[in-house]
């Protein structure tokens, strides 16, 4: 996290109430997959308990014969927002983390 904002990470991990992601937007990652891709990006909902601190260990599902390990870049907002403009987006964003998905 940036650590000119509002918003320290140890307070963004505290008050962490949902994570949205934004699914099969890249097209090539869902072929290699094997997964249909739609005509357009869907989102989906986490829960806070998807959370992993740096350096923590992730465990894999008993009898899981193999993961695939991504990477995404994680956006965090910092306060409530509804239609936001363009313009105005990045003054409700308090930083920016790595996601291990």
């Amino acid at each position: 996290v940036t650590q000119n904002r509002k918003l320290g990470m140890a307070q963004w991990w505290r008050q962490t109430g949902k994570i949205v992601c934004i699914g099969r937007n890249y097209l090539a990652h869902a072929a290699e997959l094997n997964n249909q891709v739609p005509k357009e990006p869907f989102w989906f909902l986490k829960p806070p308990s998807a959370l992993v601190g740096s350096g923590a260990p992730t465990e894999c599902p008993p009898g899981r014969a193999s993961t695939h390990h991504e990477v995404e870049l994680g956006v965090i907002i910092g306060k409530r927002a509804r239609r936001v403009s363009k313009e105005d987006a990045m003054n409700y964003i308090a930083g920016f983390c790595l996601v291990r998905t």
